[in-house]
């Protein structure tokens, strides 16, 4: 064959699998498909228009917090890789951060803590916590309003923006909960309180842009320092902080509620801006009729995330997901084009500020002036953040009003966590590392349910306000000194739940690793036992050894490899039917049993180590095992 007729024939193959890709990627949801828009604008840092070089800007932090939803969404390492790789940029081995000038006291600045934040939880490594503690540190001293505000910074001095509340609060908060810095809940909770309670118009419900204390501003309202305007982005910016916080702040704290109250009262008046014909808002968000006025795409986005993920949390009324759907219709059809198979953002301002130099007087003309940015960052990352919002929607019914809990009492394994406490740890909800179950509970949640875990052992009184239970690797002796082990009693308690409709989920694990024999007066109660029979000892990376191939059609739709190491085998006999076998021994089980139902496995296989993309091979989608699974517990 000759160069040239190779060449020909190379050619010919990338024009017939041209169309194919093109159409695996109009196959993707628009997060993922926006996530892939930013990794190609900004493949290696962050810069904008201007900048002679990256800077530490906050706008990257809104781009990688729905990269990181994404990740989540799809359990696809690239977008980890990606968020990762963005933020080593800047953060060094002793955890100082380039370009980040801690006495500027600049409130922007804390944003990208979030991400350092996940960087930590997930890998452990210090230099990420060195960078958080050294943003943490910022608001020891950063300066504030006589009541306690944060400035927005200092060259704005007695200043409060709503857009600080976003930029400030939810690392804040996170810092607090993941650090047991508990006292911070009040200070978070107040900025708040005192945000609504200083800018928010009693007409309308909607909060100005601005307040300056001082009065000092030659935007400042004489009587209340409030700037002129209502601007959609600043409103969008709050609303995102708000249902952002609420993700960390204690349940039992009264904060809280304020919170969740000044959240009912904004999801009420934006509702009543909202574009009857478009559905999404204008850059002044009350002013559709002015001259110059324009229907605006960071606002928009920002709003549709806030009232979607107020009404999947229940913090506000579902009737609010009418207009979240609406609003998201809205924004896809305005703001969202698809061009030689990239989707661009449209209609996003690039800045709208007060103050400053050149002045900025905060009038309608000025935020006119301002121009516009197709994949403005601000607006990217938000439309990612609602988008996957937006895409959860349909799906939410299967789990609504349906709680899953995960036991910690039989598997009560503990160590000191990141801020020095003794906590739960193996097979949690929380823990983002490798042996958490964060992503695991995350998916129920993306499918409407709620999650909690129970530390205690369970009665009849706490299991009938469950859907879900799930007991995972029960301890023994080796994991923890003084194990609780299944008894006869905490037994029937059990089966008599799954009898009137309770479903049940058991995860073991090879008998070196888990308690067996107690664990079993459980599973016997429905025909299942664990064996001290293991299989699938996996050495090293030789993770073929691990396949266990779906059923394909009762539990786990279509036939794909999953990934199971280590795992005890089962004896299965009536009512109980092996669901999935390997070499003729059973490896996963289900009974119907009266009204319920359980599923039995031999191993735990589901943590986040198989599941977030970070170690399987992608050839192994442990993760669709994950969402095939919730989605067959949650329908039972």
């Amino acid at each position: 064959m000759t160069n040239k007729l190779r060449l020909i024939l190379i050619g010919l193959v990338f024009i017939l699998q041209f169309p194919v890709a093109v159409a695996a990627q109009d196959a993707l949801p628009l997060s993922e498909r926006m996530v892939q828009t930013a990794m190609t604008i900004w493949r290696d840092s962050f810069m904008l228009d201007n900048d002679k070089a990256p800077k530490w800007r906050y706008d990257q932090g809104v781009v990688l917090k729905g990269v990181e939803d994404v990740w989540y969404a799809t359990g696809k390492v690239e977008y980890f890789n990606y968020l990762q790789k963005s933020m080593d940029y800047y953060v060094r081995e002793d955890g100082t951060i380039k370009d980040y000038k801690p006495n500027e006291y600049n409130i922007d600045h804390i944003n990208n803590g979030r991400q350092l934040l996940l960087l930590y939880k997930v890998t452990g490594k210090e230099k990420y916590k060195k960078a958080v503690e050294l943003l943490r540190s910022q608001l020891y001293t950063h300066p504030r309003t006589k009541e306690g505000g944060f400035w927005h910074k200092e060259i704005y001095p007695y200043q409060m923006w709503l857009d600080g509340l976003y930029m400030g609060q939810p690392f804040y908060a996170e810092y607090a909960s993941t650090f047991h810095d508990d006292t911070c809940f009040n200070d978070i909770a107040n900025q708040f309180v005192w945000m609504e309670s200083h800018a928010r118009d009693p007409k309308t419900g909607l909060l100005y842009h601005g307040w300056d204390e001082s009065r000092a501003q030659k935007w400042s309202n004489p009587a209340t320092g409030n700037s002129p305007h209502f601007w959609g982005r600043a409103l969008g910016w709050f609303g995102m902080a708000m249902v952002d916080v609420l993700d960390y702040m204690p349940s039992d704290h009264p904060g809280r509620a304020s919170i969740i109250g000044i959240l009912n009262r904004f999801a009420e008046a934006v509702t009543k801006v909202q574009d009857p014909t478009s559905g999404v808002w204008y850059d002044i968000i009350d002013m559709p009729n002015e001259k110059g006025n324009y229907l605006e795409a960071s606002a928009s986005c920002m709003l549709v995330y806030t009232l979607a993920k107020a009404v999947r949390l229940n913090y506000i009324p579902v009737k609010y997901a009418t207009n979240a759907e609406k609003g998201y219709k809205g924004i896809v059809k305005e703001f969202i084009k698809d061009e030689e198979g990239q989707i661009n953002l449209y209609g996003t301002v690039t800045v709208s500020g007060l103050g400053g130099k050149p002045y900025r007087d905060g009038s309608f003309a000025y935020y006119m002036s301002e121009k516009l940015r197709v994949n403005d960052p601000k607006g990217l990352g938000a439309f990612i953040q609602c988008a996957v919002e937006a895409e959860m929607m349909p799906g939410l019914q299967l789990g609504k009003g349906k709680t899953v809990l995960l036991d910690r009492w039989y598997n009560s394994e503990q160590r000191k966590d990141a801020g020095g406490k003794m906590n739960y740890w193996h097979y949690t909800w929380e823990e983002k590392s490798h042996p958490g179950f964060y992503l695991f509970g995350n998916t129920f949640k993306r499918n409407g349910a709620s999650i909690a875990s129970l530390d205690a052992a369970p009665t009849k009184r706490i299991l009938k306000k469950a859907d879900v239970y799930i007991i995972v690797d029960p301890d023994h002796v080796k994991d923890n000194p003084s194990p609780n082990y299944m008894n006869d009693t905490d037994a029937k308690v059990i089966a008599k739940w799954v009898k009137k409709g309770g479903v049940l989920l058991l995860m073991a694990n090879d008998s070196s690793n888990c308690d067996l024999e107690n664990y079993n007066k459980l599973s016997g109660k429905f025909g299942i036992t664990f064996t001290n029979t293991s299989r699938n000892m996996v050495k090293n990376d030789a993770y073929e050894t691990g396949v266990v191939m779906s059923d394909g059609s009762t539990v786990f739709k279509g036939s794909y490899k999953m990934y199971l190491k280590e795992i005890s085998t089962l004896n299965v006999k009536l009512p109980a039917q092996t669901l999935i076998s390997k070499d003729n021994e059973s490896i996963i089980a289900t009974v119907k049993y009266g009204k319920g139902a359980v599923l039995a496995v031999g191993d735990p296989w589901l943590y986040n180590e198989y599941t977030d993309g970070r170690k399987l091979p992608m050839e192994y989608p442990n993760f669709r095992a994950t969402s095939d699974l919730v989605k067959w517990l949650l329908s039972q």
